[in-house]
C-alpha cells in the first residue's frame, strides 16, 4: 500500500511538473510578411503590428501564464520564398500557427503546405479563393474581407448613382485576377454592362494605352483593381489624360500611402470601399469597432510615429483571432483551427468576425464603408 501511495505521489508530482512546464512555456506563432519589395506597404505595417501586439500581450502576462513568441520572416513578396519560409517555420521553428502571407499569390502557394501539415494559416490577403471552398481549406483562414464583398459595395453605390456601363482595369496577379472574376460575375448578375475590360502587369509603369481605350468606351465609371504602385500610376495617368469619368479603386489601396504615391491632387475624388480604420474618427461612438480602432491607431503612432494602416490591421486581426482561439480552445494546431472556425462576434480592425465550417473569413458588407478622397484625406461617401 505504501508503494502504491508513493507511486501515485510521484505520478502526481510528474503531472504537476509537466503542467507547470507547459504553463510557463512559450507558444510560437509564425509571421510571413512582404516586409521589403514591391508589397512592402503591406508587409511592413503587418510585421510592426504583430511585434507590437506580442510585446504588449507578454507584458501583461501572456496567455494563461504562457508567453507568446512571433517568429517573423520577410518573403519579399515572392511566392517561392514564402513556401520555403513556411516550411522553415513548421519544420524548424515548430510554430503552432502562421499569420500571413501578405499577398494572394503567396497565400495560394503556401496553403498547400499548411493544409498538408495541418498548421492553421491566417492569411492577410483578400483573394476569395484563399479560403473557398472552406471544405477544402480546413486549416486556412483570412482576415481581409472577401473581394466579392468589396465588389458588392462598389456596385451598390454605382447602382445608386445610375452608373450602368462600367470599364474595368485589373492587375494580372492573384489579387487582380480574383477581383476581375468577381467584378465580371457580379456585374452580370446585377444588370451592369462591362464596356471595357483591360489589364496591366504588376511592374508596368504606364497605363495610358489601356486608359485611352477605356476613354473611348464611354463608360459611366472606371473600376481599377490592384495594389500599389499600379493604382497610383493609373491615378496619375488619368489626371494626365484629363479623364473626367468617375473612378473607383479597390480596397487594396485603402491607406494614406496610396494618396501619397498618387498625389492628393490626382487622387481627388477617387472612391473606394475601405475598412473603418481609415475613417474611425467620424464613426458614431456606438459603432462596435470605434474604440478598438482608436486604441490601435494611438498605440501604433506611439510606437512608430505614423498612423496605423488597414494593412497592418490585417495582422492585428490575425493576432486577435489566433490568441482568442488559444484562449478558448488550446494551443495545439488542431485546437487553434477549431477555435478559429468557431469564432463568434469577435470585434477587430477589419470588422466583426463570425466564422463557421462554411466561412473561413467571417466578414460581411458591414466591414466596409464607401469613402471618397477629398483634400488628401478620406470622407464617407453619402
Amino acid at each position: 500500500m505504501k508503494k502504491l501511495v508513493m507511486v501515485c505521489g510521484v505520478a502526481a508530482m510528474l503531472l504537476c511538473s509537466a503542467t507547470m512546464a507547459l504553463a510557463s512555456g512559450t507558444i510560437k506563432i509564425g509571421g510571413l510578411f512582404s516586409v521589403t519589395g514591391p508589397a512592402s506597404f503591406l508587409g511592413e505595417p503587418e510585421k510592426k503590428t504583430l511585434e507590437m501586439l506580442v510585446a504588449d500581450l507578454n507584458a501583461k502576462g501572456g496567455i494563461n501564464g504562457q508567453k507568446l513568441e512571433a517568429v517573423i520572416y520577410d518573403t519579399t513578396g515572392d511566392a517561392t520564398k514564402a513556401v520555403q519560409l513556411a516550411t522553415k517555420l513548421i519544420k524548424n521553428d515548430k510554430v503552432v500557427a502562421i499569420i500571413g502571407p501578405s499577398t494572394t499569390g503567396e497565400s495560394m502557394a503556401v496553403l498547400a503546405l499548411t493544409e498538408k501539415e495541418k498548421i492553421p494559416l491566417v492569411s492577410c490577403a483578400a483573394g476569395i479563393k484563399i479560403t473557398e471552398p472552406a471544405k477544402d481549406r480546413k486549416f486556412t483562414f483570412k482576415t481581409p474581407a472577401n473581394d466579392h464583398v468589396a465588389v458588392e459595395k462598389i456596385l451598390q453605390y454605382a447602382a445608386k448613382v445610375k452608373q450602368k456601363n462600367l470599364a474595368i482595369l485589373t492587375v494580372t496577379d492573384g489579387f487582380g485576377a480574383s477581383g476581375r472574376e468577381q467584378l465580371k460575375v457580379s456585374a452580370a448578375q446585377k444588370g451592369f454592362k462591362i464596356v471595357a475590360d483591360e489589364t496591366y502587369g504588376p511592374k508596368d509603369t504606364d497605363m495610358t494605352p489601356q486608359l485611352t481605350k477605356i476613354r473611348s468606351s464611354k463608360a459611366d465609371a472606371i473600376i481599377c483593381w490592384g495594389t500599389n504602385p499600379g493604382p497610383a500610376i493609373i491615378t496619375k495617368n488619368i489626371k494626365q489624360l484629363g479623364i473626367k469619368t468617375p473612378v473607383y479603386m479597390s480596397h487594396g489601396v485603402a491607406s494614406k500611402k496610396y494618396i501619397e504615391l498618387a498625389s492628393p491632387a490626382a487622387a481627388e475624388g477617387i472612391m473606394l470601399p475601405a475598412g473603418k480604420l481609415a475613417i474611425y474618427d467620424v464613426l458614431p461612438k456606438n459603432d462596435p469597432q470605434q474604440k478598438l480602432l482608436r486604441e490601435y491607431d494611438a498605440a501604433y503612432k506611439k510606437a512608430h510615429g505614423v498612423e496605423a494602416s488597414t494593412f497592418g490591421g490585417y495582422a492585428y486581426d490575425g493576432f486577435l483571432l489566433v490568441t482568442n482561439a488559444i484562449k478558448t480552445k488550446g494551443a495545439s494546431p488542431a485546437q487553434i483551427r477549431d477555435g478559429l472556425e468557431q469564432t463568434k462576434k469577435l470585434v477587430s480592425v477589419s470588422g466583426v468576425f463570425t466564422m463557421s465550417a462554411a466561412d473561413h473569413n467571417g466578414l460581411d458588407l458591414s466591414a466596409f464603408e464607401m469613402v471618397k478622397i477629398h483634400k488628401g484625406d478620406w470622407s464617407i461617401l453619402k
